[in-house]
């Protein structure tokens, strides 16, 4: 009777410390946090993205001459007006260089979208005097991997952040590791740089790994120890309660059932 009795405070003692350690606290999942044993990153601000090869482009041209306005739709097409839906998108090609009709290949590669609208206008204006070019770049795409709700996504804003992008996903699962979040950022034809952070510290805002660029990946690994732990107290107290009642039942069998040791 004793080493039952002892056996079962032993049994409350082990669930007790689940309790406290088996669930995900603000510390492990919350976010902007202000502590000195978290990561300080420093600010750096935000940096325009330049084209790289294998970028899309779409460009619209608009002129006031009707006899040229006619003859660029009939060769381009959806490329004349002002509105990018069916636009055709024109390819960076490994050379850095973007064929365009009536012109000459004309290099992209390393400018923004606003340095990129204007050099495409100065060879257009060469044919069209008068003519303004509207640019923007057509794949404008994120995607996200791991314990997060996957896919691919479109950046819709400029300065889009990490913040903003895991909210379009549905946000992180609990058991996603916020300690080791990785973004895999592609660099034309250099090696892809891997760029691994903590989210939870408040420094991430203005730092380099604060705003989402076209073609990153965002990777969510899982948290070693989530296969230990509950989403909230009230289901891991479920599992405590439910362990213990059939613990009580055990132990009330083995004690009080005639002929069971």
């Amino acid at each position: 009777m004793k080493q039952t009795f002892s056996f079962f405070c032993s049994f409350l003692l082990f669930a007790v410390l689940m309790l406290l350690t088996g669930c995900y606290g603000h510390r492990q999942v919350g976010l902007l946090q202000d502590r000195k044993d978290l990561p300080h990153y420093d600010s750096v601000g935000y940096q325009p993205y330049r084209l790289q090869v294998n970028d899309e482009i779409v460009y619209r041209i608009i002129s006031l001459d009707q006899t040229v306005a006619k003859t660029m739709i009939d060769a381009m097409g959806n490329n004349v007006g002002t509105n990018y839906n069916n636009a055709y998108p024109y390819r960076i090609y490994p050379d850095g260089t973007v064929d365009l009709p009536f012109t000459r290949a004309v290099r992209l590669e390393g400018l923004t979208e606003t340095e990129a609208q204007d050099t495409v206008k100065r060879y257009i204006r060469e044919i069209i005097p008068d003519a303004e070019v509207k640019l923007a770049m057509y794949n404008k795409y994120f995607t996200v991997l791991g314990d997060i709700s996957p896919g691919v996504r479109y950046i819709y804003k400029d300065r889009m952040t990490i913040y903003q992008a895991l909210a379009m996903t549905g946000d992180l699962l609990n058991s996603g590791d916020r300690r080791h979040v990785r973004i895999i950022r592609p660099h034309g034809n250099a090696e892809p740089e891997v760029l691994e952070f903590d989210l939870r510290t408040n420094t991430l805002i203005d730092s380099k790994y604060y705003y989402i660029y076209p073609n990153d990946l965002i990777y969510v690994s899982r948290e070693p120890a989530a296969f230990f732990k509950q989403d909230s107290y009230t289901a891991f107290l479920g599992i405590i309660t439910s362990s213990v009642s059939l613990l009580v039942s055990v132990l009330t069998y083995i004690t009080y059932i005639p002929g069971v040791k």
